[in-house]
């Protein structure tokens, strides 16, 4: 009998993944082959058979399978767990996935110290996931600040520690457990803002050394797959409060659109993600060509041949100029660039822009020059 749909489903989207990610780091996979114990002359062969070591220190993995651990030098895949049923689920489904294709896999808990109790329960999630044989393991504890709300500082901790683990133990990739729920979610709160295109873009598959497997799986799969393997999950309090903007997203908006607009509506918002990063990645192309095309010896921006671009190229320029300047990405919005952009084609004789991060923008002899005040 094979495994639950929901089990299946999910191994195979990290399969999908994992192999992926083995090709990139040119990894082949041959299963040992156990030597046969010497025997007596005539006696028939038992053995040579594949090995059945249990992958770090389990006993067995929730399949009922014993599994063949990959090298240890073999490259290594994170996953980031927060003991929530769609992190558990892509865990479980990476321990007994990654052996096959010669990948070794381990966690990373971050423990935000937002919560009473939450050291001991990132120590607990950490020992479940040991026990599953997930190695190494870590529970790290970050401090959050404040910038941007309680929901962006959070995310900018959470992310620095998990750089910072991945670099420490030479990680070839670090996996994260977004749903198609979660998708959906991300384009109502790009939408919310008028942030744009790439805002509407939803969360990419694959970022640098993050990737999302289970993008195109919502969250009931998750938790039907950690249900059916035995695997007890931790439901985040926050996720419910109504003071954090995604919950509101989550219980409030979600479930009225579904009723008013008929189901799948969280499949269109995920559908409607995938295409505008279509879009959004064609136009960056574009701009990142244009840009190339436009910059003067002095470093500058033509603003006679910006004006000549379309909007949508033309901001993208812009965006890129002022992020190569010193903006930070996360404080630099669609009002910046209309703004900006009134520099070219709206040009009065206005004077410096101050943008965020300190920089400055102003049109000077027909072009646009982007630096940190006080250089």
């Amino acid at each position: 009998m094979g495994p639950h749909p929901a089990v299946a489903a999910i191994r195979l989207a990290v399969r999908r993944t994992l192999t992926d990610l083995a090709a990139e780091a040119g990894t082949t996979f041959t299963a040992p082959v156990r030597e046969p114990r010497e025997r007596p002359a005539g006696a028939p062969l038992v053995g040579a058979t594949v090995g059945t070591t249990l992958i770090g220190n389990a006993h067995r993995h929730p399949s009922g399978l014993p599994r063949t651990p990959a090298a240890p030098g073999s490259p290594l895949v994170l996953v980031a767990v927060s003991g929530g049923a769609d992190s558990m689920a892509l865990a479980i489904a990476a321990a007994f996935e990654a052996p096959k294709i010669g990948l070794r896999v381990g966690a990373v808990t971050v423990d935000h110290g937002l919560q009473d109790g939450s050291a001991d329960r990132a120590a607990q999630v950490a020992e479940r996931l040991r026990s599953l044989g997930l190695d190494p393991v870590e529970a790290i504890p970050v401090r959050v600040g404040r910038d941007g709300g309680p929901e962006a500082a959070a995310r900018d901790a959470r992310y620095a520690a998990l750089d910072e683990a991945a670099e420490r133990h030479g990680a070839v990739a670090v996996l994260l457990g977004h749903t198609r729920d979660d998708q959906a979610e991300t384009v109502l709160l790009g939408l919310a803002r008028g942030s744009g295109a790439r805002s509407l873009a939803g969360m990419p598959a694959q970022k640098g050394r993050y990737r999302r497997p289970l993008l195109e799986l919502d969250r009931a799969a998750t938790r039907q797959a950690c249900s059916a393997q035995a695997i007890p999950v931790w439901d985040d309090p926050h996720n419910c409060d109504p003071a954090y903007t995604r919950s509101r997203v989550r219980h409030e908006v979600l479930p009225v659109l579904e009723k008013h607009l008929g189901g799948g509506v969280v499949e269109a918002l995920a559908r409607t993600a995938r295409l505008f990063r279509d879009d959004a990645d064609a136009l960056d192309q574009w701009a990142a060509l244009a840009e190339r095309d436009l910059r003067t010896g002095e470093g500058t921006l033509d603003a006679a041949k910006l004006a000549e671009l379309p909007p949508a190229v033309r901001r993208r320029v812009l965006r890129r100029a002022a992020l190569r300047a010193g903006c930070p990405a996360g404080d630099l919005f669609a009002r910046h660039l209309e703004t900006i952009d009134l520099l070219v084609t709206g040009w009065r004789g206005q004077g410096p822009l101050h943008l965020p991060g300190g920089v400055e923008a102003t049109r000077r002899c027909g072009t646009l020059v982007f630096r940190r005040q006080g250089d």
